[in-house]
């Protein structure tokens, strides 16, 4: 009887001690509004309130790791957040996107992605399973947070504004 006990007892620390499978959030946007002359141009006013929102939208989410491409306007969206989260904004190739999606699927936390419009669709599409695909944004489209979450589950994506936080 002692040893049933003995045995039971170390199979309960084995179970608390074995790491549960971390949830996590991805939170992609497409880069704040933009000056309309430059070929790398910086953000317009108006963008940078918004990229303001988005780190005050993001400020309880426990953001753990903040992606951009290397243009102007994608570091400038998300460095407010990455300032607010003391984070080195991760550069990483557009034209790469199953590169992308395996770190987000291999990292541990939750994570900012800011892309373009004809990018944030299709990182998002990466995570739906059997749902509608999203497609590309219209140039005056900037209002949309695709939020993914990851869990044991799968994973699933919801489109929302910044006025629905």
């Amino acid at each position: 009887m002692k040893n049933l006990l003995l045995v039971f007892t170390a199979l309960l620390l084995l179970a608390s001690c074995t790491p549960k499978p971390s949830s996590k959030t991805i939170y992609i946007v497409r880069h704040a509004e933009k000056q309309l002359e430059g070929d790398d141009p910086e953000l317009a006013q108006v963008g940078e309130i918004r990229a303001t929102k988005l780190s005050q939208i993001l400020s309880d989410k426990e953001i753990a790791h903040i992606y951009s491409t290397d243009y102007n306007r994608t570091k400038d969206t998300a460095k407010p957040t990455a300032d607010q989260n003391s984070l080195e904004i991760e550069i990483y190739d557009p034209r790469n996107h199953d590169a992308l999606v395996e770190k987000l699927k291999s990292i541990e936390g939750n994570a900012l992605v800011v892309g373009h419009s004809n990018t944030v669709g299709q990182i998002a599409n990466y995570f739906i399973g059997d749902g509608e695909e999203y497609g590309d944004l219209q140039d005056v489209e900037y209002e949309f947070i695709y939020v993914v979450t990851i869990d044991d589950a799968g994973s699933s994506v919801v489109r929302k504004t910044y006025k629905d936080f």
